[in-house]
């Protein structure tokens, strides 16, 4: 088998309402959806769903920089191909995040290939430790108006849909009142209810334990990012000493030495490093057995067509975190359909690879142009 070529597509599928967090707001669903072609053998497929503005400079770099340098290689030498990639974020004057980026987008399409390949869904090939998994929605996004007892209500809400959780994001006003949001989703739908919370990088190390000595009753699953970023390695390690709540980080390193740091420096008890980030579900399983080695358990925020196949291989993941339907419209028209998601549960899907059934005319009628 050869590479021939590789495709790239940019999508933008507007959304009903905006989701706001504390720092951004999501308008439309963004993807790059990115296909690899064989001279023999199965097409290898899978998107990316956050893109953060540089979308059409992942495609560019896809098809002018990697689709070259990848021409005429085995696609089943997945870790060669990966460090033939992996030259090009090295470049000083380039923008690293569209090269790591367009790198995970091409890693992740040639084990969808690889799976496709050996006739079995990648979870399986990477140990299969569970075909069902448990589901948190990320949901709690502000709203003008909205008071603590209507989170409670979503609350509920995502409950009726089957999701077994939910993860609030915190951080956009002061810890106590972050506090009584997150009490007011414990009142509503009590303690079997799973509950995290995402900071994205908000807090203080001095705000951050007044947050988590405000909901230490509440049983909370993590507190994700709660710490600024400039010298997060040693806040998150002095935070993990002073608290109960169990630390989620990794999220936004883009390298299995970047989380390496966090682990040795005992920042966190939850690595969440994003494949879609640091290049790669290649980079993303060196993390993920680093993580074993360490005691720690895995997580995967956002791209849910990929984590599900991420956190059913491995003992050590958590759950799989979804979003509500509105917000990410692509997970629920490729790999599974919503009224799979059961009593808080989802079964993996079991096809091939990633297990994506793309739909043409969808991709079609949501494709933007991408400038030479």
């Amino acid at each position: 088998m050869k590479i021939e070529r590789i495709e790239c597509i940019l999508l933008q599928v507007p959304l009903p309402r905006a989701f706001q967090g504390i720092n951004y707001s999501y308008t439309a669903k963004v993807a790059t959806v990115t296909r690899v072609y064989a001279d023999n053998g199965p097409v290898g497929e899978c998107y990316l769903g956050d893109d953060f503005g540089i979308g059409a400079a992942v495609v560019r770099c896809i098809r002018d920089t990697l689709q070259p340098a990848l021409k005429g290689l085995d696609p089943r030498q997945i870790e060669r191909c990966w460090d033939e990639m992996r030259r090009f974020t090295r470049t000083i004057l380039g923008d690293r995040r569209v090269e790591l980026q367009a790198q995970a987008a091409v890693d992740m399409a040639l084990w969808d290939m690889l799976g496709k390949v050996a006739d079995m869904p990648l979870y399986r090939m990477w140990g299969g430790y569970r075909s069902r998994l448990p589901v948190i929605a990320i949901a709690g996004y502000y709203e003008d108006g909205k008071r603590p007892a209507d989170y409670g209500a979503e609350a509920e809400q995502l409950r009726l849909m089957g999701m077994g959780g939910m993860k609030l994001k915190v951080g956009g006003m002061k810890p106590s009142d972050d506090a009584a949001r997150a009490r007011a989703i414990r009142d509503a739908v009590g303690h079997d209810f799973r509950l995290a919370v995402d900071a994205n990088q908000a807090w203080t190390v001095a705000q951050a334990p007044e947050f988590c000595r405000a909901t230490g009753d509440l049983e909370l699953m993590w507190c994700e990012e709660p710490c600024h970023w400039d010298n997060d390695r040693r806040m998150l390690a002095e935070l993990r000493a002073r608290v109960d709540v169990p630390i989620c980080a990794g999220q936004s390193e883009i390298s299995s030495g970047g989380c390496r740091e966090l682990m040795a420096a005992g920042a966190l008890d939850i690595c969440n490093f994003h494949a879609g980030y640091g290049g790669g579900v290649s980079e993303w399983r060196r993390v993920a057995g680093m993580a074993q080695c360490f005691g720690l358990q895995l997580a995967h925020t956002g791209e849910p067509q990929l984590s599900i196949q991420l956190m059913a291989a491995y003992a050590n993941a958590i759950c799989l975190e979804v979003y509500h339907p509105d917000r990410d419209p692509l997970f629920y028209r490729s790999p599974i359909d919503p009224a799979s998601i059961i009593d808080g549960f989802c079964e993996v899907p079991d096809r091939a690879g990633w297990g994506l059934e793309m739909d043409a005319a969808y991709i079609k009628r949501y494709t933007v142009a991408v400038n030479l």
